[in-house]
């Protein structure tokens, strides 16, 4: 090993710990410089391990992505070096006829490459100040990363501020967050946009002023999530309009939230009626099929779904069951499987000891924000469940809604009373 690595390492490690305590926007969560610091490193200690998993024991976790990725960065940082017009244009140019408008669309698709190409031309650009290393980069991406746990700690704790140990735990700590959204891959992207989409509704509703800074947050994480995994959108738009109705009317909230998401289960399945080149029930049932074929040591057998209102009902258990109970104790093959395993038991025991120890003070949901995440978190989730059969990417694929679907739970715990019936 060159003495370049451990020296760039050390040198952007102790320069981006400084600069990540003095950002405003790092210091107004009023978390102290030493446990921002050290929430960095066990981002970075995530990051590194992500690394290791994929090449020890990426075979047979399916674990070889990142690796692949950045194999990818460092041919398309050739590419700039010799040709930087074809590199930028590749973003840019459609190789397809009409690929750009299967938005949605999984071949001959613009879209469907932009996300891997934009990835891989993002770690080129990377790798010009890192030297091309993986743990070099992952300081960097962790960087980044940190701006989306720290928006959702913030919207969080400004909604339970009587919580803040309870939020920070599950915010920061949740396994599968910290490690999925860690290691170089989409989830840390997708994660932060999320993050700083909330972020900047969140507050810019409470206090009534749409600011310049806000309303680029908005757009970039938007954007984020356009490039990277567009079909969240199906889920984000619904739900963002409901916050956005919420927040305006008041009232009946729960009636209006039920009433939009009716609104828009029907036109979900009108959608190709409205234009055929977006039938969003085939989509979803594309994507099924496309994971069917893959056929990964991880896959379970799954009932095929017809893209029909019928077709759905139908799928309902078998998508309930895998997005929010797999991999049970029978599935696991290896350590990731046996952690996201665990895992699920464990959110399970929380939601038992919400159910019975829930304080009662605290009124939820009962705030636009709250809707917002149950309509969004749940809406992910059932996409993951009618789509995708594999059970490691089920558990990459639900990390980055984990935060906005079980967060609120260990905040309305009443842990005094539940620590004290234990003892």
């Amino acid at each position: 090993m060159s003495v370049q690595a451990p020296l760039l390492f050390i040198g952007y490690l102790i320069g981006l710990s400084w600069l990540l305590t003095r950002i405003r926007f790092f210091q107004k969560s009023e978390i102290s410089k030493s446990q921002l610091i050290l929430l960095y490193l066990l981002k970075i200690a995530a990051g590194i391990f992500y690394g290791w998993i994929g090449i020890y024991y990426g075979r047979t976790a399916h674990m070889t992505d990142t690796w692949l990725y950045h194999v990818g960065g460092l041919q398309e940082q050739s590419l700039l070096l010799e040709n930087p017009g074809r590199f930028f244009s590749e973003l840019i140019i459609d190789p397809y006829e009409g690929g750009r408008w299967k938005l949605l669309g999984t071949h001959d698709s613009y879209w469907n490459d932009l996300k891997a190409n934009a990835l891989l031309k993002g770690l080129a650009l990377l790798n010009m100040i890192t030297g091309g290393h993986y743990n070099v980069n992952i300081l960097f991406y962790n960087f980044f990363g940190l701006f989306g746990s720290i928006a959702f700690y913030r919207v969080l704790v400004d909604r339970f501020p009587a919580q803040k140990i309870a939020v920070a735990l599950g915010t920061f700590l949740t396994p599968s967050v910290l490690f999925w959204t860690s290691g170089i891959h989409k989830e840390g992207i997708l994660f932060t946009a999320l993050g700083m989409i909330v972020y900047s509704v969140y507050f810019s509703f409470k206090e009534s002023a749409w600011t310049l800074r806000r309303i680029s947050a908005l757009i970039t994480g938007l954007i984020l999530i356009l490039i990277f995994r567009n079909h969240l959108l199906v889920a984000l738009l619904p739900a963002l309009l409901v916050w956005a109705i919420l927040n305006k009317k008041g009232k009946q909230l729960a009636l209006t939230t039920s009433m939009v998401y009716t609104a828009f289960i029907f036109l979900f399945f009108l959608s190709s009626h409205l234009d055929p080149r977006i039938d969003l029930p085939q989509a979803v049932a594309t994507k099924q099929q496309e994971f069917l074929q893959l056929k990964g040591k991880s896959s379970v057998q799954v009932d095929t779904l017809r893209p029909t209102p019928i077709g759905f009902l139908a799928n309902l258990p078998q998508a309930i069951d895998l997005s929010l109970t797999r991999p049970h104790l029978a599935d696991v093959r290896h350590l990731l499987s046996l952690a996201a395993a665990l895992e699920v038991i464990a959110w399970f025991l929380v939601f038992g000891i919400w159910l019975f120890y829930r304080d009662r003070n605290i009124a939820w949901p009962s705030k636009a924000i709250d809707y917002f995440f149950i309509g969004f978190s749940l809406s992910v989730t059932l996409l993951i469940g009618f789509s995708i059969n594999n059970i490691g990417a089920i558990a990459r694929y639900r990390s980055i809604v984990t935060i906005p679907l079980f967060v609120p739970l260990l905040a309305q715990i009443n842990w005094r009373k539940f620590i004290g019936s234990s003892s």
